[in-house]
């Protein structure tokens, strides 16, 4: 369903998890975005950057205080195009939460943390959502 939403827009999942990111922390190292993507696993994502980079969504920037630094932020498209993402995911939540009524909603979410916990990608939700 999120493909499909995104689709119109010309982004991946992947790159949308970068708007959000970036939309949510304003700044970011490329280890940092890295460490908080669910979508990839390992702290380098350097060639989803270089995407969102080339489409004109991110900005990559040198540390003005230590060249061997960068830092990640949107662009003015890019901020709006994060926006337009939010909106999307929120549409996707009202959605699953229609289908999910009655439901023991609690248990399913402990099961899938659970589930996924040790994985990759849950431990990056772990750390966004601060449960590490």
């Amino acid at each position: 369903m999120l493909i499909q939403a995104l689709k119109p827009h010309g982004i991946t999942p992947s790159q949308a998890e970068v708007l959000r990111l970036l939309q949510q922390h304003g700044t970011l190292s490329p280890s940092g975005l890295g460490q908080l993507l669910v979508c990839e696993s390992g702290t380098n994502p350097s060639r989803l950057v270089d995407r969102v980079v080339a489409a004109g969504l991110v900005e990559r920037r040198t540390d003005p205080d230590d060249r061997r630094y960068l830092h990640l932020s949107l662009t003015p498209e890019g901020k709006r195009l994060a926006t337009e993402v939010a909106d999307i995911e929120e549409h996707l939540y009202a959605s699953m939460d229609a289908a999910c009524e009655g439901l023991d909603t609690e248990a399913m979410l402990a099961f899938l943390h659970s589930f996924i916990g040790p994985l990759p990608s849950g431990e990056a939700l772990n750390r966004r959502l601060g449960l590490d």
